[in-house]
Protein backbone atom coordinates (compact mmCIF):
# COMPACT_ATOMS: atom_id res chain seq x y z
CA UNK A 1 0.00 0.00 0.00
CA UNK A 2 3.00 2.16 0.96
CA UNK A 3 4.13 1.79 -2.99
CA UNK A 4 0.62 3.14 -4.41
CA UNK A 5 0.65 6.19 -1.75
CA UNK A 6 4.57 6.97 -3.48
CA UNK A 7 3.27 6.15 -6.91
CA UNK A 8 0.52 8.99 -6.10
CA UNK A 9 3.21 11.66 -4.37
CA UNK A 10 5.00 11.37 -7.33
CA UNK A 11 3.23 11.97 -10.11
CA UNK A 12 1.19 14.79 -8.21
CA UNK A 13 4.39 16.28 -8.12
CA UNK A 14 5.07 15.44 -11.30
CA UNK A 15 4.86 19.42 -12.50
CA UNK A 16 7.19 20.54 -10.16
CA UNK A 17 10.12 22.03 -11.03
CA UNK A 18 12.59 23.14 -8.19
CA UNK A 19 14.38 26.01 -8.34
CA UNK A 20 18.38 25.72 -7.57
CA UNK A 21 21.89 26.09 -8.42
CA UNK A 22 21.54 24.77 -12.26
CA UNK A 23 22.04 27.41 -15.05
CA UNK A 24 18.67 29.99 -15.10
CA UNK A 25 18.06 27.67 -19.11
CA UNK A 26 17.72 24.44 -17.59
CA UNK A 27 14.81 26.21 -15.47
CA UNK A 28 13.22 27.70 -18.43
CA UNK A 29 13.42 24.57 -20.70
CA UNK A 30 11.99 22.44 -18.57
CA UNK A 31 8.82 24.45 -17.52
CA UNK A 32 8.52 25.27 -21.18
CA UNK A 33 8.79 21.21 -21.65
CA UNK A 34 5.73 20.33 -19.42
CA UNK A 35 3.47 23.03 -21.19
CA UNK A 36 4.18 21.61 -24.73
CA UNK A 37 5.73 18.25 -24.53
CA UNK A 38 3.86 16.90 -21.50
CA UNK A 39 0.90 19.06 -22.34
CA UNK A 40 0.41 20.24 -18.69
CA UNK A 41 -2.11 23.11 -18.18
CA UNK A 42 -0.24 23.83 -14.52
CA UNK A 43 3.04 24.02 -13.71
CA UNK A 44 4.75 24.86 -10.30
CA UNK A 45 8.02 26.58 -9.89
CA UNK A 46 9.44 26.46 -6.15
CA UNK A 47 12.40 27.96 -4.60
CA UNK A 48 13.46 28.96 -1.33
CA UNK A 49 15.97 31.12 -0.24
CA UNK A 50 18.71 32.95 -2.12
CA UNK A 51 17.04 30.82 -5.29
CA UNK A 52 13.41 33.16 -4.65
CA UNK A 53 14.67 35.86 -7.43
CA UNK A 54 15.71 33.15 -10.05
CA UNK A 55 11.83 31.65 -9.99
CA UNK A 56 10.65 34.99 -10.35
CA UNK A 57 12.74 35.69 -13.45
CA UNK A 58 11.80 32.28 -14.66
CA UNK A 59 8.54 32.68 -14.38
CA UNK A 60 8.73 36.30 -16.00
CA UNK A 61 10.76 34.88 -18.99
CA UNK A 62 8.34 31.91 -19.78
CA UNK A 63 5.63 34.64 -19.77
CA UNK A 64 7.30 37.47 -21.91
CA UNK A 65 9.62 35.43 -23.97
CA UNK A 66 8.61 31.86 -24.63
CA UNK A 67 5.37 30.96 -24.11
CA UNK A 68 3.69 34.57 -25.00
CA UNK A 69 1.29 33.09 -27.84
CA UNK A 70 0.17 30.22 -24.81
CA UNK A 71 -1.19 33.23 -22.79
CA UNK A 72 0.28 31.83 -19.56
CA UNK A 73 -0.68 33.44 -16.46
CA UNK A 74 0.07 33.38 -12.46
CA UNK A 75 -2.69 31.75 -10.93
CA UNK A 76 -1.37 31.38 -7.28
CA UNK A 77 1.52 32.63 -5.32
CA UNK A 78 2.59 31.74 -1.61
CA UNK A 79 5.30 32.25 -0.06
CA UNK A 80 6.32 31.25 3.62
CA UNK A 81 9.26 30.26 5.30
CA UNK A 82 10.82 27.24 7.14
CA UNK A 83 12.97 26.96 10.19
CA UNK A 84 16.36 25.28 9.16
CA UNK A 85 19.71 24.33 11.07
CA UNK A 86 22.60 26.30 9.39
CA UNK A 87 26.24 24.72 9.18
CA UNK A 88 26.95 26.50 12.49
CA UNK A 89 23.97 24.40 13.83
CA UNK A 90 22.12 26.98 15.05
CA UNK A 91 18.32 26.98 13.87
CA UNK A 92 17.46 30.03 11.35
CA UNK A 93 14.06 30.89 9.25
CA UNK A 94 14.51 30.32 5.17
CA UNK A 95 11.77 31.84 2.96
CA UNK A 96 10.18 29.66 0.43
CA UNK A 97 8.15 30.85 -2.47
CA UNK A 98 5.51 28.66 -4.67
CA UNK A 99 4.47 30.02 -8.16
CA UNK A 100 1.32 28.28 -9.75
CA UNK A 101 1.67 29.46 -13.69
CA UNK A 102 -1.75 27.81 -15.90
CA UNK A 103 -2.00 27.84 -19.99
CA UNK A 104 -5.61 29.58 -20.59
Amino acid sequence: MSDEKSNTENSKDDNVVFIGMKPFMNYVTSVVMQFTTRNRSEVVIKARGKHINRAVDVVEIIRKKFLRDREIRIKNISIDSEEMENKEGRMTNVSTIEITIVKK
